[in-house]
């Protein structure tokens, strides 16, 4: 059984690219850097299904390129690099194997299946406290989340941050009203944090309307400390159809 990848897919839809945009996306990013690729909207469809393990050295680096994420934020599984040798000619990406796929003993931990299905557009909040300035600050930004199972993956829409230009990415696990995973921003070149990347851990439990989570974040700080703060997804639409997403691409009210 594979596993849909929905980082990947919310990533797309974030960045507003049909499957044939992104893959044209992708092939104009490694022609830009002088290494061609072959991306086409099937090659797009199997990494997102979860067929394709993982991308071949030439197209990673055209996806970070394009999403402007590290390629081991989108959501790939892990694979051995020997597996992940570049032929220097575009290849082909890598089908799942169970060969040097790291065995995992144990029993795993029981989840409770998710109440709902909570794919849509939310408006993410959080507040956090700067140093430099000695004041408190509101992030914003609407986000498309997308569910497969008990995993929530979402990212920030292109044009719709309080602060311009600072992509916003979610990785989550729902394990009945609990919402545990993982969260990054780039902030923009030309604000006050000059395009510094920061990350942490975030953690929420979703009402029993399933229109609201709230919970902690926590994150390192530029003086090397840890930093916590209140953080909320709100939902706006059920709907991640084109035209929701178009009306959802502005600055947070």
């Amino acid at each position: 059984m594979t596993t849909p990848n929905a980082t990947l897919r919310a990533v797309r839809l974030g960045l507003l690219m049909s499957q044939d945009d992104f893959a044209r996306a992708i092939r104009n990013a490694g022609q830009r850097a002088g290494q061609r690729n072959d991306a086409s909207k099937r090659l797009v469809q199997r990494w997102e299904s979860g067929t394709t393990a993982a991308p071949r050295p030439v197209y990673a680096r055209a996806l970070e390129a394009v999403t402007g994420l590290p390629v081991d934020s989108l959501g790939f599984a892990a694979v051995p690099m020997a597996r992940v040798a570049d032929d220097g000619q575009g290849g082909h990406d890598l089908e799942d194997s169970p060969v040097g796929v790291p065995e995992v003993r144990g029993t795993p931990t029981p989840q409770t299946a998710p109440r709902g299905n909570y794919s849509g557009v939310w408006l993410s909040r959080y507040e956090y406290f700067s140093s430099g300035r000695n004041s408190t600050f509101t992030g914003k930004h609407h986000v498309v989340l997308l569910q497969h199972g008990n995993r929530l993956s979402a990212r920030s829409l292109p044009n719709a941050s309080l602060n311009p230009n600072s992509p916003l990415t979610l990785d989550l696990q729902l394990d009945g009203s609990t919402v545990t995973g993982t969260w990054q921003e780039a902030t923009s070149s030309e604000g006050y944090y000059r395009g510094a990347r920061y990350f942490g851990a975030i953690q929420m439990l979703v009402e029993p309307t399933g229109r609201r989570m709230s919970g902690k974040w926590v994150g390192f700080g530029r003086e090397f400390d840890v930093n916590t703060g209140p953080w909320e997804l709100r939902l706006l639409d059920a709907s991640t159809a084109k035209t929701t997403l178009d009306a959802y691409n502005r600055t947070p009210d």
